[in-house]
This record gives structure tokens, C-alpha cells and sequence, in this order.
């Protein structure tokens, strides 16, 4: 069976080409073997399902721990305590049932559902009690859990963690979701309010992510492409996906699909080329795929906005480490920093940032004819700026209001005007703000034929 690039759910060794993940996220055994409750946390589909599916295989072939791999996802938006904690139960026993090297042992066989702020510690003392070996719980899609909930299921785990020397309990927990543990504060704490002293986030001991691939490793991910087929991905095409995502692991599968299987229909014969890399990025930006919709749908969040905003209009604002909306714009991935500026995390999500808060002005706007720009090859950029000088004196006020991110709205409402013009054939490049008051945006008109 051939493999292909995978940008749908968990890789598979046999299926995909994938890199080991454990070699991304270092440190991982190390934690289990000392006993500790840690979190992996890292932006949407970065492998980290795929990690602990991994790791959950290796532990259990090795021989020393059971592993018992638990997804929450089906327990988001159940935010009372009462109602989310027997649903995790419930998950926990499925995967008990499914499970091959733990199907001959009972989970939760005569649990009392009404007992929320118990049943889960219970159940895994239980549990880990009829077991001959330790168990590590590897917990995914934690940050689907909120309110009542989050703060119930963490209470339990701390109740047992803090009391293992006198039950039987989980010998070491893995939280992995898209944030660090810190951030899910902000999912149950009102403002000025705290937890107390027995606070259920101290358990953990560490937090871990999985970064985004070097260079050198989109192309051990690419060569495997190579080996199985003979089609090469040249340097100047690596560089250019590369710069394009900056190794965002579900980006750079999404590209290499998107040439091989779309562009050159599966011809491995054809020679892939940096134009192709172009072609890609923009049918991504125009699919708008199940991943970028999802993260973008993240720029209606107010603490999104707060840090985001500024960004556009080239406000350059120091955030303290201790900053949670700092903090959860970059483990979001929307965002990372470079030379001392918070910068779109590749030029990718810099692009979908700005077509996303502008789309509806650009849509209206395309309703309207304007003129050609392009006079013999060349971009009569005075008459451009003044037209669009025009348009604002007659409609900044009506248009400012329609938008959520008012401050950057004029930086908005300019990108759309200048993105009607190259729909037709043009490629258009936004250059974001490096500092205070320099917001310059740059775009690039290529063999455009404005009617």
C-alpha cells in the first residue's frame, strides 16, 4: 500500500508519511518513569494525537505499564459537574472495554452516577487496584472540558495524585489539548476571584509541546515522498513551502497533498516546481478547510482580539509571560515572535487573518465596478491610492461600524479594496505592521488582466 500525506485525524505508520513524534516532544518517558501528571500541549492538528497514540502502543509492547489512551472530546459543552464527570467515566470505561490488554479487567462496574464529586477517583483507585502492573492515563482533547466540569475532573485527579501513597491510583497522567494547563483558568475563574490554596492546576509538574518542523524536517518528511515514488521536492521548493508555513505540520502535509494528488494528479513523472507551491497556497486559501476555519473562528474571541489587533495596525505592546490572552494567542498558533514582535505564525495565517476580518467589505465591494489599474504592464499607483481616498471620505463611516476589530478597520477595508483587484489573476501580499505607526502593505500584481 502507498502512503500519502495525511491532514485528516491521527497518522498511521503504514498509511502516511509521517516523523516520529516522540523525537518532537523529548522528555516524555522520562516524566512517566518519575511518577509525574504532566501536560503536552500545542496548536491544532500538530501530531498530537498521533504522539499519544504512539506512545500509548510503546508502553504497552514494552511490557512495564498498562497504557489507557481516553479522548474527552465527546464530554465539550457539558459544563455542569454532575453531568460531565459520568460522562468521563463512562468514556473511561469504554476505552477499558476496547482496549485488548485491558478488556479482561472491570472499570467502573457498579458506579453510583449520582456521586460526581467521587465516582472519577473512585472508579480509577478501583480500578488500578485489580491491575498486576502500573497504569499511565493519557487524557486527549483536555481544553474540550469547561466550568464545572474542568474544575471537578481536576480536583480528582490532585485528590488522587496527593494521596497515592495511601490508594491505588493512576501512576503517572498525561493532559494534552491545544493549552497549556494554566490557560483553563480562564475557562472557570471569574475575574478577581481565585481557586483557593488546594488549587487543582498544581499537580503538574511540567509542561511540554510539540514545536513546529525545522527545515530539515519537512524534508525527511518529504524524501519519504521521494523514496516510495522518485519525485523529487527540490530545495527552492522546500523553501518555499517552508517559508510559506513555517513548518506547521498540518500546512505542510496539506501542501504536498495538494500538488501531488491535485495539481500533478498523481504523475510522478512531473517535475514539482515553486509555482506549484503558489497554486497550493492559494487553493488553501480559498477552500478554507476544515483547520484554518476553525482557527480564524477563533478572531471572534475578545481576549483574541485584544492581542490580534494591535498587531494590524502596527501597535507594538509588551505582554508579560504572565499575560494569559498573550499566552493563548501563541499556543493557539495564531501568532508567534520574531526579532521582538509578535508576528501571524506563517504568512499563511497572515493572509487568512486579514481575508477573514475583511471578507464581507471585499464581497460588497466586489458588487462594484472600478476601473483597470494596470496601464502597459505597470500599476498606476497614484490613481489606485486616490480612488480608494475617494471611497473612504464617502463611506469610512458607515463601513468602520460594520466591523467587530473597529480600530484596525481602516487597515482592514484598504486590504479589501486592493484584494478585488487581483481576484482575477493577481497574487496579493500583505506585509504586517513591524512597529508603532508602520503599517506598509505591499502587494504584487502578476500577468493581471483587469477588464
Amino acid at each position: 500500500m502507498k502512503k500519502n500525506f495525511n491532514i485528516a485525524g491521527p497518522c498511521r505508520p503504514d498509511e502516511h508519511y509521517m516523523l516520529p513524534t516522540q523525537e518532537r516532544c523529548k522528555g516524555v518517558l522520562n516524566l512517566i518513569k518519575q511518577k509525574q501528571y504532566f501536560v503536552i500541549h500545542a496548536a491544532r492538528q500538530s501530531g498530537k494525537t498521533t504522539l499519544l497514540l504512539e506512545l500509548a502502543q510503546q508502553l504497552n509492547e514494552a511490557g512495564e505499564y498498562y497504557a489507557l489512551y481516553c479522548s474527552l472530546e465527546t464530554v465539550q459543552g457539558i459544563t455542569e459537574a454532575e453531568k460531565g464527570i459520568p460522562a468521563i467515566v463512562k468514556r473511561l470505561k469504554l476505552e477499558v472495554e476496547l482496549d485488548e490488554q485491558l478488556s479482561g479487567y472491570s472499570f467502573a462496574p457498579d458506579a453510583d452516577y449520582s456521586d460526581f464529586s467521587t465516582i472519577l477517583i473512585r472508579s480509577l483507585s478501583q480500578f488500578c487496584k485489580q491491575l498486576d502492573k502500573p497504569v499511565v492515563v493519557l487524557f486527549d482533547e483536555v481544553d474540550c472540558l469547561s466550568n464545572g466540569t474542568l474544575i471537578t475532573f481536576l480536583r480528582q485527579l490532585r485528590d488522587g495524585y496527593i494521596n497515592r501513597d495511601r490508594i491505588a491510583f493512576a501512576h503517572s497522567i498525561i493532559l494534552v489539548g491545544m493549552r497549556n494547563i494554566r490557560d483553563y483558568k480562564g475557562k472557570i475563574r471569574e475575574e478577581g476571584k481565585t481557586l483557593g490554596s488546594a488549587s487543582p492546576f498544581n499537580i503538574v509538574s511540567d509542561a511540554l509541546t510539540l514545536p513546529n518542523f525545522t527545515f530539515e524536517e519537512v524534508a525527511n518528511l518529504y524524501v519519504q515522498h521521494t523514496e516510495q515514488t522518485g519525485q523529487i521536492f527540490s530545495v527552492s521548493v522546500l523553501e518555499k513551502i517552508y517559508h510559506s508555513t513555517q513548518g506547521q505540520p498540518w500546512l505542510v502535509n496539506a501542501i504536498a497533498r495538494e500538488i501531488v494528488q491535485k495539481i500533478l494528479d498523481n504523475d510522478f513523472s512531473q517535475t514539482i516546481e515553486p509555482k506549484h507551491v503558489e497554486q497550493a497556497v492559494q487553493t488553501l486559501l480559498q477552500r478554507r478547510d476544515t483547520h484554518i476555519d476553525s482557527l480564524m473562528e477563533r478572531l471572534k474571541e475578545a481576549r483574541v482580539q485584544r492581542i490580534i489587533e494591535p498587531v494590524i495596525i502596527g501597535e507594538s505592546k509588551g505582554y508579560s509571560v504572565l499575560d494569559d490572552d498573550h499566552q493563548y494567542v501563541l499556543d493557539l498558533g495564531l501568532l508567534r515572535h520574531a526579532e521582538g514582535h509578535l508576528i501571524p505564525a506563517n504568512p499563511i495565517y497572515g493572509e487568512v487573518i486579514i481575508r477573514t476580518l475583511s471578507s464581507r467589505t471585499q464581497m460588497e465591494m466586489e458588487e462594484r465596478a472600478y476601473p483597470a489599474y494596470v496601464v502597459n504592464g505597470k500599476l498606476e499607483m497614484k490613481r489606485l491610492l486616490s480612488d480608494f481616498q475617494t471611497f473612504w471620505r464617502k463611506n469610512s463611516e458607515i463601513w468602520v461600524e460594520r466591523y467587530q476589530y473597529q480600530e484596525a478597520a481602516p487597515h482592514l477595508i484598504l486590504q479589501a479594496f486592493l484584494q478585488r483587484l487581483v481576484n482575477g489573476g493577481g497574487v496579493f501580499h500583505e506585509n504586517w505592521p513591524v512597529g508603532v505607526g508602520d503599517w506598509i502593505c505591499v502587494f504584487i500584481i502578476k500577468e493581471m488582466i483587469i477588464q
